[in-house]
């Protein structure tokens, strides 16, 4: 039985409402770029540019070096992307391991280990910054991108292990029997029977590390403040809130940032979705 004409309607609008809400500031945002700073200053509500206004200046002002006249944002991405990439693959690696240890395997003190995995993935980030600097620091890695990335393993390996061990918990534990009635041994039935079966789970996980190494701030702030060529994207974005630079560089440097996010999650928008339910089935 279909909803009455009121309930459908109601149910239009406030989706349309939830749409409006969160594209309309991106929306806004990107059209502010196409104007000129003088433009945007005296009439900061029009949205769409004038007859021979376009001006995509902003974007080449913020991503190139500052030998170029820009403002350095585009090595910084490309810090930001080695280390997030870099992140994930050792991340996956490790919570693929451990989390199918902690799902299946039985073995004394199990339930601790699962209770210490949860309370790590649940402890403050910043409660851990004066040892980790003081533990970079001894190791010679503070103001380099490698420590960065060390630092961003650990931080994400609990919340990668956590949500991967959900999701092996969901899987049948009939297809791993299957698999070892056939003679697979235990990495054998990881690789070829689990793996491609825990697909969703593992890009969902992927990205869930990735938006994290990519978005993160404080520890890049702590550890690479005083290396300018070393910064990420959110160090690089911090500067251009500087009042010295243009409303329109600064929106376009905050744009470009975020687009592999957006082409990442529209990528694989199934595949998150589907991972994310199956790890929260039991």
């Amino acid at each position: 039985m279909r909803p009455p004409l009121v309930m459908r309607v109601f149910r239009v609008l406030l989706i349309g409402f939830a749409v409006l809400a969160a594209v309309g500031p991106v929306l806004y945002g990107v059209l502010l770029t196409l104007r000129p700073v003088s433009s945007v200053i005296a009439e900061p509500l029009s949205l769409i540019p004038a007859p021979g206004e376009l001006d995509l200046s902003a974007y080449p002002a913020a991503m190139l070096d500052e030998s170029r006249g820009g403002f350095g944002l585009g090595r910084f991405v490309l810090n930001s992307l080695g280390v997030a990439l870099a992140t994930v693959a050792l991340s996956i690696i490790v919570s693929i391991l451990g989390a199918y240890a902690a799902a299946r395997l039985r073995y004394r003190g199990r339930g601790v280990v699962n209770a210490i995995i949860l309370g790590v993935y649940l402890f403050p980030g910043i409660v851990l910054s004066v040892p980790l600097f003081v533990l970079l620091a001894r190791a010679g890695l503070t103001g380099s991108l490698a420590g960065l990335f060390l630092v961003y393993v650990a931080s994400t390996v609990p919340v990668s292990l956590y949500m991967m061990r959900n999701y092996f918990i969901a899987l049948p534990v009939s297809i791993e029997e299957a698999a070892t009635v056939d003679g697979a041994s235990l990495p054998r039935m990881l690789w070829s029977v689990i793996l491609p079966v825990a697909v969703p789970g593992v890009v969902s996980t992927a990205i869930y590390t990735f938006i994290i190494a990519w978005n993160e701030y404080f520890y890049a702030l702590l550890f690479l403040v005083q290396k300018r060529d070393q910064w990420t994207a959110p160090l690089g974005i911090a500067q251009l809130t500087d009042f010295n630079v243009p409303v329109t560089v600064l929106l376009a440097g905050s744009i470009t940032v975020t687009i592999p996010v957006l082409i990442l999650f529209t990528a694989v928008q199934r595949l998150l979705v589907d991972g994310l339910a199956s790890g929260a089935e039991k």
